[in-house]
């Protein structure tokens, strides 16, 4: 019976792209790392300080609901694209694909920088909520403990080239790895769950209408209607926060596709790449509203958060817990937030390589190279882990423009992820647009309709909401630069390729080096568990199990 390795590798020939990578990623390792990017128990810490003090507690409890289930509709879109597209390119590949030859270049230069600012921003700003999640806990072991920008940059710079070297291991280990990542992600959040609720008095618990009604919906932006105040809370699931008024990172949103990134490491990748991210939305999304309301039914006197950590997640552990047990299983979060970069830092290394895979640098595909020592893009590793150092750089000189450039990541995200989507039903008719659905398919009736109307408007309501300053009245330190920033990239990026990228950059090219019938979009896919004839009986063996 023919390898499924052989099998992914033909359908990836028929997208257009030869095989560079070892496909070491099984079923488990593949679900794992999908778990990982989107965090879990570590981005709910990162984040909770925002809607539990912008819209008060009842905003973080229904906001995490609703953002989890219309998350969910994007998700499922993203799912079925990638599913008919596993490239590491992802869906800036799949955007040029998905819209008549005349509009592919610019669509996929403008994606495609979308998502590498998005993704490096992303890395950078996770990171640095890590950073500051070490820190806290030194503040509660040593209250005398003083937290400088020197001191958060530099333990940033360092974990960053820590991820940067880790990720320049080979495939093999880097999977081997990543299977155990789910089981600590999950587990650190159940364990938090049980020993909040077995420490808690129940006469200290607090009331349902706390938690859920009227009574636990506290205006405190300085200014905001109680509306808008409320809607902050959909921050939480979309954004990781730096402090209770910078937003800079996205999470539920977080890297949707860095699992289509890996897609080309990924066994059975047309099946195991949507699946994942399917699956981890799903999990995501329930134990992350689960851990919400525990938090908050067990938060005690909200005046008394964030607390001397700056971490309202943090201090909450240690009311219930006490010191110790608070901050060793505060580093099983602190772990997972670990996981979040490693994992983010990878998928984004696959974006660079693809991108210049695809002409997209002006380096004559310098970082479009596999190292024959790991099978690997180490170039583009180590370009990625150098260009989400400099905002941390940044931080020291201006404060306010690294927070800028952070605020760029879940806006440029999001619309990396609406516009493929977005294409797709528009141009569904187009005799020069051939979307061929992969195994993972919502079908062509209403479900699949439904939920891709669903997650484009539901994006464009949020990206509204991530425009908009959450503390009243505005000032340079806490203006929210998001739109800004992410018009100005899609401004640029349009003239850079109008004035002189369009003499290297056509869009997703082949580099199949003239083999026949290679040109992306040009050739029907062969059915994922088809055979191939062709290949010598010795080769041969037997599929690979999950």
């Amino acid at each position: 019976m023919l390898s499924v390795m052989d099998d992914d590798d033909y359908n990836l020939e028929v997208l257009g792209y030869k095989p560079s990578f070892r496909r070491e990623f099984s079923n488990l390792a593949t679900i794992s790392f999908a778990f990982s990017i989107l965090g879990l128990c570590s981005s709910i810490a990162m984040t909770f300080n925002t809607p539990l003090l912008l819209g008060g507690p009842a905003s973080a409890t229904w906001c995490w609901l609703l953002g989890s289930c219309l998350c969910f509709t994007l998700g499922s879109s993203i799912a079925e694209i990638v599913s008919a597209f596993p490239t590491c390119g992802g869906l800036y590949t799949a955007s040029a694909q998905l819209c008549p030859l005349s509009h592919r270049a610019i669509v996929g230069w403008i994606v495609g920088w979308l998502s590498i600012l998005g993704q490096t921003a992303g890395l950078a700003s996770s990171e640095f909520g890590v950073a500051n999640m070490i820190l806290a806990a030194v503040t509660i072991a040593s209250p005398s403990f003083e937290i400088t920008q020197g001191k958060t940059v530099g333990l940033f710079t360092g974990l960053l080239i820590t991820h940067g070297t880790l990720n320049s291991i080979a495939t093999k280990y880097l999977a081997f790895y990543a299977r155990g990542f789910v089981f600590v992600n999950l587990g650190a959040t159940i364990v938090i769950i049980i020993v909040l609720l077995a420490t808690t008095p129940r006469s200290e618990m607090h009331t349902a209408s706390y938690v859920f009604g009227s009574l636990g919906i506290i205006n405190q932006t300085g200014g905001w209607n109680t509306g808008i105040a409320f809607l902050f809370g959909l921050l939480s699931v979309q954004w990781t926060a730096r402090d209770p008024f910078v937003l800079i990172s996205s999470l539920m949103t977080g890297d949707y596709d860095a699992t289509a990134h890996i897609s080309e490491e990924v066994r059975r990748a047309a099946y195991a790449a949507p699946s994942a991210i399917f699956i981890a939305v799903i999990g995501t999304g329930i134990l992350g509203w689960i851990l919400t309301i525990v938090l908050v039914l067990c938060s005690g006197n909200i005046k008394d958060l964030p607390g001397v950590s700056g971490s309202a997640f943090l201090q909450i552990m240690v009311l219930r817990m006490g010191t110790p047990v608070a901050l060793f299983l505060w580093s099983f979060v602190c772990l997972t937030g670990f996981f979040v970069v490693q994992t983010g830092l990878q998928a984004g290394s696959r974006t660079f390589y693809a991108f210049s895979r695809d002409h997209g640098f002006p380096d004559h595909g310098y970082f479009g190279h596999i190292s024959k020592w790991t099978q690997t893009p180490l170039r583009a590793i180590w370009l990625i882990t150098i260009m989400s150092i400099l905002p941390g750089f940044l931080d020291l000189a201006s404060p306010i423009a690294a927070n800028a450039i952070f605020a760029l990541t879940a806006m440029a995200l999001d619309l990396s992820y609406i516009i493929p989507i977005f294409l797709r039903r528009v141009y569904g008719n187009h005799p020069e647009v051939q979307f061929k659905p992969g195994p993972f398919y919502m079908g062509p009736g209403i479900v699949g309709w439904v939920a891709n109307v669903a997650c484009i408007s539901w994006t464009l309501f949020v990206c509204v909401v991530f425009s908009l300053p959450t503390v009243l009245p505005v000032t340079k330190e806490n203006m929210n630069y998001a739109a800004i920033i992410t018009v100005g990239v899609i401004v640029l990026s349009g003239l850079w390729y109008i004035l002189g990228a369009h003499r290297h950059y056509h869009g997703p090219t082949s580099n199949l080096e003239g083999k026949a019938g290679t040109k992306l979009g040009t050739n029907e896919a062969r059915p994922t568990n088809a055979l191939r004839v062709d290949i010598p009986e010795k080769h041969m063996e037997q599929d690979y199990v999950a």
